[in-house]
């Protein structure tokens, strides 16, 4: 049977990298991608795909900062030694076979989303995605399976309901519930994990706890009120976009070997 993998590039790109405590340099960038290439290797090795989509991020503002402008405004920018090096290191992933996607205005995830889903709902076969990224856990509410190649592990299910409390489909209502400082995502104040997955667990869903966030005679209630605004934008920057123009066939992501 088919098997799509798509791996979430800059993920392992940016985890190498940040792994070594060395001060910022085009030595350090070089060694870490030369890391990464063996990642991908080893990846690779691990599940042999039929097809392999790897996707990275184009840069620049995306669909989510003309959403929300300050999103991702705290993050730190890339290394500027590791970016002047990724483009010959996605030249060298080309060479090995794999086809490199990179889509302006939307990031990785939504690349990975998109691919995934059409493939799944086309019933070719097993979707793994390669990540440690939270919102693309959601995918495994539509039979995708998650590997965590830097702990060895698998993520399905039963993972992300005892990570985050809550079932795969309600993961990115938790997300808006209670913000991602690491993308800028606000959520609302004083919600933390543990309330969200309370919260989507006691109501079934985003839109039924702020339809109960009408009686609640709390302060949570009250907070739940008076952000429901932003928690509308924060629920649209976590979700997944899956209509992507990818410009590949399936035929141009099978893979042979690496």
């Amino acid at each position: 049977m088919a098997k799509l993998l798509a791996i979430d590039g800059l993920n392992i790109v940016r985890r190498v990298y940040e792994a070594s405590p060395e001060p910022d340099s085009d030595l350090k960038a070089s060694i870490a991608l030369r890391h990464a290439f063996s990642s991908f290797r080893n990846v690779l090795d691990a599940h042999a795909p039929t097809h392999v989509l790897a996707a990275f991020d184009y840069g620049g503002e995306t669909w989510r900062h003309a959403l929300y402008p300050r999103y991702r405004e705290g993050r730190a920018p890339m290394p500027s030694d590791l970016r002047k090096a990724l483009p010959e290191f996605h030249q060298r992933l080309r060479e090995a076979g794999l086809h490199v996607l990179m889509i302006p205005e939307v990031e990785a995830d939504d690349v990975i989303a998109t691919g995934v889903m059409r493939w799944l709902s086309e019933g070719r076969g097993d979707a793994v995605v390669a990540t440690t990224d939270k919102d693309l856990h959601a995918l495994i509410a539509h039979g995708a399976l998650v590997w965590d190649h830097f702990k060895g592990e698998w993520h399905d299910d039963a993972w992300v309901r005892h990570k985050f409390g809550v079932a795969p489909e309600r993961l990115h209502d938790l997300l808006a519930l209670m913000g991602d400082a690491t993308d800028g995502v606000p959520g609302v104040s004083k919600i933390g994990m543990k309330t969200a997955a309370r919260l989507l667990n006691a109501y079934g869903s985003l839109e039924a706890v702020m339809a109960g966030a009408g009686i609640l005679k709390t302060p949570l209630g009250e907070r739940l009120r008076a952000e429901r605004g932003i928690l509308e934008v924060s629920r649209k920057l976590v979700e997944l976009k899956t209509d992507v123009k990818l410009g590949v066939s399936w035929n141009m992501l099978a893979y042979d070997s690496f």
